[in-house]
């Protein structure tokens, strides 16, 4: 198949790509390569995915509605990955326009080069973060999800609505991924696992929130890309059982679905540190702080849902994780 990969120089962009490469499908990846962090890690992500002649890569901003537009019309994509976003639950409150722009505006573009191309498949990235302040646990996709804490969170929430309309009138068939903190090789640089380590490395100080308290999912890369590939090739279907007295929050009538993506396994933050002290073999000072704005305080994924539907099953011990993080850590910088 042709696939559209947005976000490919992304994190988990550039390691879905590489995966739908290495299983024989065309990939044409686009990304703006923004500075929102370094440009340089984006470009030798991107640099891994050019080794196959498979692929195709579009410097291309999302929000740019006519060479969207264009792109979908050239190509014809048979499915569409869609990943880019600007991301950062923090960043959202000192630059809301920018979210505005990238997750509302360009998500609209995306979903019309897919309902004007005929594209059989939407998938795309959501987040854990649209739980907001949801406290029973675990988190799970047929509960109310209307509090969020963050303007990030609160449009990847605007994402789901809006795929879910155009299911609904347009019979697209789409379906939203609920990220739950992702880690692993080639990871993103504003994440706790990568400032960590490079803290821990330079012999700084950890400024740890919720005075450690907080617990998390953390979901391995290679888990979320399995997941990921599923759900592609699961289309979304009409949920037969749908009942319009009592909506369940994660099916429809419409092909629409929404699932969690997550290791199911949360894990308190002091036991993570732990861990990379452990793979790098220093301990590190902490310096506990308060809970920062527009945080969770703890995230636990039910994942049922996406083990029924599509056979999903995450493997990664986090212990295992933490270790291939640092030893590629090293070896990338040169440790």
């Amino acid at each position: 198949m042709k696939i559209l990969v947005t976000g490919v120089a992304g994190f988990i962009g550039s390691a879905v790509a590489i995966k739908l490469l290495e299983r024989g499908d065309t990939v044409i990846g686009l990304d703006n390569l923004n500075d929102y962090y370094s440009v340089e890690l984006k470009e030798n992500r991107l640099k891994r995915v050019q080794e196959y002649d498979a692929f195709t890569f579009c410097k291309l901003d999302i929000k740019d509605c006519e060479k969207m537009n264009c792109l979908f019309n050239d190509q014809q994509f048979d499915k569409v990955v869609h990943l880019a976003a600007q991301a950062g639950v923090r960043y959202s409150i000192e630059n809301p326009r920018v979210y505005i722009d990238t997750n509302i505006v360009g998500f609209t573009n995306i979903l019309e080069g897919c309902r004007h191309n005929n594209v059989q498949h939407l998938v795309y990235a959501s987040s854990s973060s649209v739980y907001g302040s949801n406290t029973k646990m675990p988190l799970s996709v047929h509960d109310n999800v209307d509090h969020p804490l963050s303007l990030y969170a609160a449009t990847k929430k605007s994402n789901e609505l809006m795929a879910h309309t155009y299911s609904n009138l347009f019979n697209l068939p789409t379906t939203g991924l609920r990220f739950f903190t992702v880690y692993g090789p080639w990871g993103r640089p504003d994440m706790a696992l990568f400032l960590f380590t490079k803290a821990i490395l330079a012999g700084e100080k950890l400024p740890v929130f919720n005075y450690g308290k907080h617990t998390r999912d953390f979901t391995y890369i290679d888990d979320i890309v399995e997941g990921v590939l599923r759900s592609l090739d699961k289309t979304a279907k009409p949920d037969s059982n749908f009942d319009s007295d009592t909506p369940d929050p994660g099916t429809s009538s419409s092909p629409w679905r929404v699932y969690n993506i997550g290791g199911g396994a949360p894990v308190e933050l002091l036991q993570y540190i732990e861990l990379i002290e452990e793979a790098l073999g220093i301990k590190a000072e902490l310096e506990l702080l308060p809970i920062q704005p527009g945080d969770v305080p703890d995230t636990n994924s039910d994942v049922d849902a996406l083990k029924t539907d599509v056979g999903y099953q995450p493997v990664t011990p986090v212990e295992v994780g933490v270790k291939n993080f640092v030893d590629w850590y090293k070896n990338y910088f040169g440790v």
